[in-house]
């Protein structure tokens, strides 16, 4: 009898999508007896997804990207430098600015020699615009120098597992799976350049003369990839939810949430109680766009899912994503790298309670993979991801020995 196949999918979200997924990841490989994220039969990513993707694919641990992504420590082997995301696409800006004298002077005849109007004179204009105003180049020579450590692949045909990482062709609208048979020979940190260049924010990347942009434009998950293997579980993280605002629930129960939530990431308890979202109308464009955003993707999510249920009935499939009530996570900025730590940890512990309280409907599935949830894990309430700000080591031994305490009672409740 052949194991069970498990696989992954990420779905995209910008730095804060790959900074749940880590946490998120960290959480489930603890707390779930038999998963190895590394040793997946397949893995399909989705823009940040990708990213992650691609690095569980070569071997890296989830506390491996943690280290590498989120502590960002100066030793660190694998350490990523946030500003390689942040540099201006200067090429971009030359090439288009080299446009500007013939598209002036074509304006010009059209409006005064010919006529036209000059609304078309502006259109014209428009192709002076950049296509991104960030440039991908450092990110895709930083995964370059990941993907050549020992042990390591940049070359979707070397390694052991699966691994499909979608974009978008942008002169088509077709979705692409780089990764694929027939799309397997382009390099794996080129594919995640493509796969995550989101329109306006970083250039459509070129590939052998064509244009790709992200993934995310066609599909959230793209999870048929690998339900068509056969799996027998197919785990999927979801980054980005709307938001739906608990105003009307009762006040003690607001503030219960919010003080549980303080205590787990070691901030004052005032300010997690202090109202974050009354109406989002009130916040602006910024919340009512980035609500529309998550509404939209949101939805075709949900569709994609109940698709597959259908198409792939054989397949377990078990989705993790932020509570829709969860205001820390909506408000962070997307593409906000600087709050990595707190959101990694606020991830790590919503993915703990939800396995908690989800542990009944979630057993089943696992057990029929091979897996089994670990309650002794999650009993641990002192398990922090990362040590809480200005936590000395004689603090962290000791919550440490705490949450073996309550680990141990939890396994001699269960004997």
């Amino acid at each position: 009898m052949s194991p069970p196949k498990i696989g992954l999918a990420l779905a995209g979200g910008g730095p804060l999508g790959a900074i749940y997924e880590v946490g998120a990841l960290c959480a489930l490989e603890e707390a779930i007896e038999g998963l190895d994220c590394t040793a997946c039969d397949g893995y399909v990513g989705v823009s940040a997804g990708g990213f992650i993707a691609a690095g569980l694919a070569n071997g890296m641990t989830p506390r491996q990207l943690c280290a590498a992504f989120i502590e960002n420590s100066a030793d660190a082997p694998d350490r990523f430098d946030p500003a390689d995301l942040l540099q201006p696409a200067w090429q971009e800006y030359g090439e288009r600015l080299r446009l500007l004298p013939g598209l002036l002077a074509g304006a010009a005849r059209e409006v005064l020699l010919e006529g036209r109007s000059l609304v078309g004179a502006v259109e014209r204009l428009g192709r002076v615009l950049p296509t991104g105003l960030l440039s991908s180049d450092r990110f895709g020579d930083a995964l370059t120098r990941l993907f050549a450590r020992p042990g390591r692949t940049n070359d979707f045909r070397r390694l052991s597992h699966r691994l499909v990482l979608v974009a978008t062709d942008l002169d088509s609208g077709e979705a692409v799976p780089f990764g694929a048979e027939g799309w397997d020979h382009v390099p794996i940190s080129q594919a995640v350049q493509a796969s995550a260049a989101l329109p306006g924010l970083f250039p459509p990347m070129e590939i052998a003369g064509r244009h790709y942009v992200d993934g995310a434009l066609k599909k959230t998950l793209h999870a048929s990839v690998l339900l068509d293997r056969g799996l027998d579980l197919l785990i999927c993280l979801n980054p980005l939810v709307p938001f739906e605002s608990d105003r009307r629930a009762p006040r003690e129960e607001r503030e219960r949430r919010a003080k549980r939530l303080a205590d787990k990431l070691g901030r004052p308890a005032q300010r997690a109680l202090q109202p974050r979202i009354h109406r989002l109308v009130d916040g602006g464009l910024p919340l009512v766009l980035s609500q529309t955003f998550r509404s939209l993707i949101h939805s075709r999510l949900a569709l994609g899912l109940k698709g597959y249920e259908l198409t792939h009935p054989q397949t377990d499939i078990v989705l993790f994503e932020p509570d829709p009530r969860d205001a820390e996570l909506f408000m962070a900025n997307t593409f906000s790298y600087r709050q990595r730590r707190e959101l990694a940890e606020h991830a790590y512990q919503a993915t703990r309670e939800l396995l908690r309280e989800r542990a009944a409907t979630l057993a089943p599935k696992f057990a029929r993979a091979g897996l089994a949830l670990r309650e002794d894990v999650l009993a641990d309430r002192e398990a922090r991801l990362l040590p809480a700000p200005g936590e000395t080591p004689l603090e962290q031994a000791l919550r440490s020995l705490r949450g073996s305490l309550s680990v141990l009672e939890a396994r001699g409740r269960q004997a």
